[in-house]
């Protein structure tokens, strides 16, 4: 990754419990060119993963109502959503939950803290094939 690249227009939903967590990855997305829409848990970002059409989600494992994994799988049992790419976002780097991870059909898994180079070489694998 390098200064120049940049995410101009990419649709991102990130959904995360923490709002430090949400407000740093913001952030970082947005000052890469993102347009980022954010939610505070599973549930309250299945209206807004509609509403956004994201070509990216973000999601962190452990949260209220429905947690990660439930989210996930429920993105992928979803025809219109089966394909955006779904980024588990974590403090839990155990085998376990790497595996649950693939199961549900999350493409790639970060461990908190993450760094913004980590975030960017997601967007930069997962982008490639968006069109902007």
């Amino acid at each position: 990754m390098t200064a120049v690249d940049s995410f101009d227009g990419m649709k991102v939903v990130l959904i995360d419990d923490s709002k430090t967590i949400r407000q740093s990855a913001k952030a970082l997305l947005e000052g890469a060119g993102c347009d980022v829409v954010t939610a505070s848990d599973g549930f309250e970002s299945l209206v807004k993963i509609v509403d956004h059409q994201p070509d990216i989600i973000f999601i962190d494992i452990t949260m209220p109502r429905l947690d990660g994994f439930q989210t996930c799988a429920l993105i992928k049992q979803n025809s219109k959503f089966r394909q955006v790419p779904v980024i588990m976002l974590t403090s839990k780097d155990g085998l376990f939950d790497r595996a649950r991870s693939k199961l549900v059909g999350a493409e790639h898994y970060i461990t908190k803290p993450f760094s913004r180079d980590e975030l960017l070489d997601i967007l930069a694998l997962c982008g490639k094939n968006v069109t902007n």
